[in-house]
């Protein structure tokens, strides 16, 4: 097979089209529409931010406009491509001359107003059936150029992290160190974070998600930073959690909680543990430490083209972890008005175990 058509050290495009042909049958479909720019990119290797790519009933087609009709065609494989100005136009044509009567689609990438047009120009001859759980699972096995991107990228954000360590100084804003670390891991090959990188320190780090503001870090606050690093459109992801001086005992006690919540979810994760029971070790062992009620979201997540994607590890995930697999393992405590502390590796899941692929120590660092 030409290497136009095949990633090294990886399966071809047309095979991870082939793939999605062979779920046609199952959806009850003839053919799939795919709008998101991660799903395009794995299944053709075109990095381009719109466009629209069909598969089934012939040779995929990517329909793109005129902005990355250049782009397309230099790097999409396994696909046509096709120019059109209104890219839901050429969807519809491209429906009607293949003379498909049930066309599937990514629902998730999919707005109700771009959905309503749609509908609205195939007329009551085409069935649209939204697809979300059933192809949701498409990237969750990572060939071993996937993890080596993801490898890499850990690596890149793990030591930008430990070189800002010397930053992390009473006074400093949290969005000068944001900033500075997303300095240091483009310096070291990254595209771009992975995410907005989280800053949050004192009573901001029981945000989860907060955003780094002007705010000075003070003397004993702890500082829950949430990072992640991009390699040829692959993300890491990794959190850690530093006191800047020393903290109060209250403060050691939900740290070690989520360190040793943290330490045995990881040692559950290898093939076949099913997700629901490495959240329920972690989140099992905060609320015996007395802090489950602190313990506000689930305890990871997949990892791959987008920072959150399939497998979730909660207590609402039916599935099972598989080799191949690349997954956080986040447990976290926010008191409001208070702290927050949350500790996170990135790790591929292996046969008998795990490997992780961050490498930053998640034991408490006290920076003085």
């Amino acid at each position: 097979m030409s290497e136009l058509l095949r990633e090294e050290g990886g399966v071809s495009f047309p095979e991870r089209t082939a793939r999605i042909r062979e779920g046609l049958s199952r959806w009850s479909a003839e053919g799939i529409a795919f709008f998101g720019a991660p799903g395009i990119r794995y299944l053709t290797g075109f990095t381009g931010s719109e466009g629209t790519l069909f598969v089934g009933g012939g040779v995929p087609v990517l329909i793109v406009d005129g902005r990355y009709t250049t782009q397309a065609r230099a790097e999409a494989r396994g696909a046509e491509v096709v120019e059109f100005r209104d890219r839901m136009e050429g969807l519809c044509r491209l429906i009607a001359e293949r003379g498909l009567g049930t066309v599937a689609f990514e629902a998730a990438s999919l707005s109700c107003e771009a959905y309503f047009t749609l509908r609205e120009r195939l007329g009551e001859k085409v069935v649209l059936k939204p697809l979300g759980k059933e192809i949701a699972g498409i990237r969750k096995i990572k060939e071993p150029r996937e993890v080596e991107r993801i490898r890499r990228a850990a690596a890149i954000a793990s030591e930008a992290f430990l070189s800002v360590l010397e930053h992390l100084k009473p006074g400093r804003a949290e969005i000068d160190i944001a900033r500075r670390l997303e300095w240091e891991m483009e310096e070291r090959g990254s595209e771009k974070p992975s995410f907005e990188t989280i800053v949050v320190a004192g009573k901001r780090a029981a945000l989860p998600h907060g955003k780094p503001g002007k705010a000075g870090i003070g003397y004993g606050d702890v500082v829950v930073v949430d990072f992640g690093a991009v390699v040829e459109g692959y993300c890491s992801d990794e959190t850690c959690t530093v006191a800047v001086g020393r903290i109060p005992p209250e403060k050691k006690k939900v740290y070690e909680a989520v360190k040793e919540a943290h330490d045995r979810a990881i040692e559950q994760v290898r093939e076949g543990v099913s997700c629901r029971e490495v959240d329920r070790i972690a989140r099992g062992w905060i609320e015996k430490a007395g802090f489950g009620s602190f313990f506000t979201h689930g305890t990871g997540h997949g990892v791959g083209l987008e920072v959150h994607e399939v497998p979730r590890i909660s207590t609402v995930e039916d599935g099972v972890l598989e080799e191949g697999m690349v997954i956080t393992v986040e447990p976290g405590v926010y008191i409001p008005g208070e702290f927050g502390v949350r500790i996170e590796d990135l790790l591929l899941v292996k046969k008998d175990g795990c490997e992780i692929l961050s490498s930053v120590p998640k034991d408490l660092m006290i920076v003085e």
